[in-house]
């Protein structure tokens, strides 16, 4: 599982190639780039209050649909959407765009089942909400924790390897150097100016990595000769040094063409893509802070539902500019991308395992002329940009509403956000120190990794949020222990997987059958129904929480205009009744001629969806 990636030599570009980029059309987009991103960043300051807790974290709740629907794209497509595409496509060919599409019908559950309620519940972070709809402070803190942990370990960890990889192979700077101003770039405009300000940017960084994306898909359809001449060719891919290993072990899938997948001999087996997807995908859309918080800033439900489906539509590109360029990648440089004999890799990449990770920025730096291959460097400092902008903000909302104003009730909004600006300091010192770990761990299977670390830890906080909307029995121990037993199973499992590593077709794992012969995605639905019993047995075993407290909380009761008693921190109904007028609750009607228009364009996006599944299976 661990590559052999060195600080000044992770990847090689071959003889000939233009490294550097210092040529002054590439520079002067660049620059422009900067110039534009940050001019927007400022711009945005003077449009929302941002001396609040509401305005600093939730862009005073006055983002359109718009800007709503690009940046949640935006916030998705880091770097390592880049890479990671680019790279499995390069690999193992079209299924892994089923991650993205996938999102095509859960984005849609965000916006009309699950958004409303977290509306209702008026709640600025997700932990926050299991607070009201179960009491207590121990859900709250554990999900922070574990939240902000996957955010240091993996999301930012994954963006910026990712990043690494493409600057690295572009530039030829130092890995260090390239990511620290990055990161400090990024701090700089997420700190000033809050969710506002990454809105906006991110609404600019989404027309700048679809523009350049589709610029650099262009070029590299044309070189391979149009559509049908890559399908022919990519079956045909094998590189030419095979050392030890065997052909059938370098050659593409023989089912590298179909999205759907053999259940039991498929590396993405299908009934795990449709179900065991489907549950990471609605932990990720549907209750993580980075998304759902995109959301919360909208202006009314309806915005919320337009920019849900934008996203939608803007989900089905990375097949078409990302993975199939990544196999284009393998059909044009097939002894550097495919590459499968230790040494040679090692030339071409620097890593031992294999530089299908290189299938991306291996088409910007031979392809792309003088100045589009400034703007190609333009769309990853976006991509990678945009990602990271949004965990920091994202965490630092987490770390503020649950952590620290645990540890202090009395803080007033001026320590909340200095708090909030602090920590996102705090998380650029984390992630540049855990630089070298990112250069050693995943160098060949990098969405497979963070698919199988979801795939782990995801499904019980699932179950979790999902039996909290609907089944009103559901109460607080049950929610806990459900939590923690689902931890426990995902543990066993992720432990001993990481411990004897993935293997690969020349070299299996050495992990026993009876722990890493389940798949990944067929793992997470057994996790999923696992904590989702113990969550159901242990509540309908405990008293049930009285309807006077769900009042908002759950999907039966969203539109309630009854006072809600809220619960205790011990779990029971200790607290006096709220004193709320029913004037002042949260309104999530919709006038019925826009609420049709939504609905209509909903079902279109999944029409759309629909096909694109058919047509590709």
């Amino acid at each position: 599982m661990q590559s052999t990636i060195e600080p000044e030599t992770s990847t090689h570009v071959p003889q000939g190639s233009n490294v550097a980029i210092s040529n002054p059309a590439d520079i002067s987009v660049i620059v422009g780039y900067f110039v534009v991103v940050i001019g927007v960043g400022l711009w945005s300051l003077r449009r929302t209050n941002r001396g609040t807790v509401g305005g600093y974290f939730l862009a005073g709740r006055s983002m359109s649909w718009g800007p709503v629907g690009a940046s949640l794209f935006a916030s998705n497509i880091g770097s390592g959407h880049f890479v990671g595409l680019a790279g499995t496509g390069a690999a193992g060919g079209i299924a892994v765009a089923g991650f993205e599409w996938n999102a095509l019908f859960v984005v849609l559950l965000l916006g009309w089942i699950f958004v409303p309620v977290y509306l209702t519940a008026e709640v600025v972070t997700m932990p926050e909400y299991l607070k009201k709809r179960f009491g207590g402070q121990r859900i709250q803190t554990y999900l922070s924790l574990l939240s902000l942990a996957m955010y240091i370990f993996t999301k930012i960890s994954v963006d910026m390897f990712s990043g690494a990889v493409f600057i690295q192979v572009a530039l030829g700077w130092n890995i260090y150097v390239a990511v620290i101003a990055l990161l400090v770039i990024t701090t700089i405009y997420t700190v000033t100016g809050g969710l506002a300000a990454l809105m906006y940017t991110d609404t600019v960084q989404t027309f700048v990595i679809i523009g350049g994306a589709c610029v650099l898909s262009g070029y590299a359809f044309n070189t391979v000769g149009g559509y049908d001449n890559l399908m022919e060719k990519y079956m045909k891919a094998v590189p030419s040094i095979l050392g030890n290993v065997s052909e059938s072990c370098a050659a593409p899938r023989p089912d590298s063409l179909h999205l759907l997948r053999s259940p039991l001999s498929g590396d993405l087996p299908w009934p795990g893509m449709i179900f065991g997807l489907t549950i990471i995908s609605t932990w990720y859309w549907c209750s993580d802070q980075v998304i759902v918080q995109r959301c919360l800033a909208a202006r009314s439900i309806t915005h919320v539902k337009l920019g849900c489906v934008l996203c939608g539509y803007l989900k089905i590109l990375p097949m078409f500019l990302m993975v199939m360029p990544g196999m284009i990648s393998r059909v044009l440089y097939t002894d550097d991308v495919a590459c499968v004999e230790p040494s040679q890799c090692m030339a071409a990449c620097g890593n031992e395992i294999g530089c299908s990770n290189i299938a991306y920025p291996k088409l910007v730096i031979e392809l792309m002329p003088n100045g589009l291959r400034g703007l190609m460097l333009a769309v990853m400092l976006a991509a990678l940009m945009s990602s990271l902008a949004s965990i920091f903000n994202s965490s630092g909302t987490l770390f503020t509403m649950d952590v620290w104003r645990r540890l202090r009730p009395q803080a007033e909004d001026k320590e909340l956000l200095l708090v909030g600006r602090i920590w996102t300091i705090c998380l650029v010192a984390l992630s540049i120190a855990w630089i070298p770990v990112i250069q050693a761990s995943q160098g060949g299977q990098l969405f497979d990794y963070v698919q199988s670390v979801a795939s782990f830890l995801a499904p019980p906080i699932a179950a979790v949020y999902f039996l909290a909307l609907f089944v009103k029995r559901v109460n607080e121990p049950g929610a806990f222990w459900g939590l923690i037993g689902g931890l426990f199973l995902g543990m066993c499992r992720m432990v001993p997987e990481f411990a004897f590593g993935s293997g690969s077709c020349s070299s299996p794992s050495l992990c026993p059958a009876v722990i890493c012969g389940v798949h990944y995605l067929y793992f997470a639905i057994i996790l999923f129904v696992c904590s989702g019993a113990i969550v159901l047995i242990i509540s309908y075993c405990t008293s049930p929480i009285p309807d006077k407290q769900l009042h908002r909380l759950v999907f039966s009761l969203r539109h309630s205009k009854e006072p809600r008693e809220e619960i205790g921190e011990t779990g029971v109904n200790t607290s006096p009744i709220q004193e709320k007028e029913a004037s002042d609750l949260p309104d999530i009607r919709e006038e019925p001629k826009f609420a049709s228009l939504v609905n209509i364009n909903a079902l279109v996006m999944m029409s759309c969806a629909v096909f694109l599944w058919a047509y590709y299976a």
